[in-house]
């Protein structure tokens, strides 16, 4: 199998020393410059005749499946050298993403890039949640809610957070606001 080009690897490494990446994320990036690199070599795009134009196309998805190949094949590496980690990657995402994002909220992000919390991290992240949502609730409001209309804002912020309803009551409660957990 043929390597993927150098440049290709050396954007994969600059971005992994930027910060941590999935490797669906790094997938999809170095796809997108390879297209852009495959089109700025194929030249200013003139107009062709339709069979030509079908020919490239056909040419085309045969170089985007060889292309594909040898980027996996450089993740692969990638992974092997310890370059790229997934493990290190929810590490980074949780670490970021916890102060100001429920549990909810992160597990939706990490599923995006196809990956899963590893339960322990999945318990420690339900068992701080509350407090979490408190600090966050204490940066944006600090105060109790006038009104029900203000109390159902303040819901609705943590709850976009991806909070759970539970700890929105606690936050609330600790505020001494009574909720109703319906």
């Amino acid at each position: 199998m043929k390597r993927a080009p150098a440049g290709l690897q050396a954007r994969a490494l600059t971005w992994l020393a930027q910060r941590e990446q999935s490797r669906s994320e790094l997938r999809r990036k170095l796809m997108r410059l390879a297209a852009r690199q495959q089109r700025a070599a194929a030249g200013d795009g003139e107009a062709q005749a339709d069979a030509d134009a079908h020919a490239h196309a056909h040419v085309d998805e045969l170089d985007t499946t060889a292309l594909a190949a040898q980027i996996d094949a450089l993740l692969d590496h990638l992974q092997v050298q310890g370059l790229l980690s997934e493990e290190r990657f929810i590490e980074s995402r949780v670490r970021v993403r916890a102060a100001g994002q429920g549990t909810r909220r992160i597990q939706s992000e990490l599923a995006q890039h196809g990956l899963k919390l590893p339960a322990q991290a999945l318990q420690a992240l339900h068992h701080s949640e509350a407090e979490r949502a408190m600090q966050l609730w204490q940066r944006k409001f600090g105060s109790p809610p006038a009104d029900l209309r203000e109390r159902a804002r303040q819901m609705r912020f943590l709850a976009a957070r991806g909070f759970s309803s539970a700890a929105i009551c606690t936050v609330l409660a600790a505020a001494a606001e009574p909720c109703d957990s319906s």
